[in-house]
C-alpha cells in the first residue's frame, strides 16, 4: 500500500522548478498495487524508475520534435521532465516491479509480499 499521508504531502508541495508532476491513477487488489501514470511525449529510453528504500521513483523526460524558430502560442505541459515519488508499504515487494509503457501511459504493478496475500485454507475432515 502506498503512505496515503505521505502522497497527500507530496502532491500539497509546490512541484521543483522545470519539472511537471504526472498524473496518477492508483488500484488496489488482493495481488498487490497498479499505478497509471500519464507522460506524454516520453519516449523509453528517457523513462527512469527505481526504487529506493521504501521510496518508488517515477522520471521521465520529454522528447517531442520542434521545428526550429518556432515558438508556442500555447503549452499544455509547461515543463518537459516530470518526475514523482510514492513511499511504500511494507506489505509490498520491491523486487517484483513490473513496469509496460505503452502510448504514454506507464503500467507499474507492484506485487504484495506472499505472507500478507490472502490465501484459502482448506478444512479437514476428521
Amino acid at each position: 500500500m502506498i503512505d496515503k499521508s505521505t502522497a497527500k504531502e507530496q502532491l500539497a508541495d509546490t512541484p521543483e522548478e522545470g519539472v511537471t508532476t504526472p498524473l496518477v491513477d492508483v488500484v488496489e487488489d488482493s495481488s498487490g498495487i497498479t499505478l497509471y501514470a500519464d507522460l506524454p511525449g516520453v519516449p523509453k529510453d528517457k523513462l527512469r524508475i527505481r526504487v529506493e528504500s521504501d521510496t518508488l521513483f517515477v522520471e521521465g523526460e520529454m522528447s517531442l520534435p520542434w521545428v526550429k524558430d518556432l515558438q508556442a502560442s500555447h503549452v499544455e505541459v509547461p515543463y518537459p521532465r516530470y518526475r514523482r515519488s510514492f513511499t511504500l508499504g511494507k506489505e509490498l515487494d520491491r523486487d517484483k516491479v513490473a513496469a509496460e509503457f505503452r502510448q504514454g501511459v506507464l503500467r507499474l504493478h507492484i506485487p504484495k509480499v506472499e505472507h500478507v496475500k490472502p490465501r484459502k485454507i482448506e478444512v479437514q475432515v476428521a
